[in-house]
């Protein structure tokens, strides 16, 4: 893995580091996160093609994929996790607005002909 890394990657990876030896559901790992399945699921695979991320089915029903950090995984995101922490306090007013959620236009009248 490179020294640089996604937000999401990151938050996956410290999710994971969390509980280096539980094996976790997809489920689990987007409500901890915040990260929607379409982001998700693609983070897992490019960690799991980097052998930083285990995956399995489990035993269970309904079967379901699991994951956990491998050792490099686990030694990676002792590095990277704390290097992306904020180093100090947010600036003062400033306030975090998830990207998932969106302003919709709200339809307003007509001035003119026929309203």
């Amino acid at each position: 893995m490179s020294a640089r890394c996604s937000a999401q990657a990151l938050a996956v990876m410290s999710a994971l580091a969390g509980e280096p030896a539980a094996w976790r559901h997809g489920y689990d790992l987007a409500a901890e996160t915040g990260l929607r399945p379409g982001t998700l699921y693609p983070v897992l695979v490019r960690l799991a093609d980097q052998q930083l991320v285990a995956a399995r089915w489990s035993g269970g029903e309904p079967r379901r994929h699991q994951y956990r950090l491998t050792a490099a995984g686990l030694a990676v995101a002792g590095i990277v996790v704390p290097a992306a922490a904020p180093t100090g306090p947010a600036a003062p007013g400033a306030r975090h607005r998830p990207a998932s959620r969106r302003r919709l236009a709200v339809p307003r009248p007509v001035s003119g002909a026929g309203a």
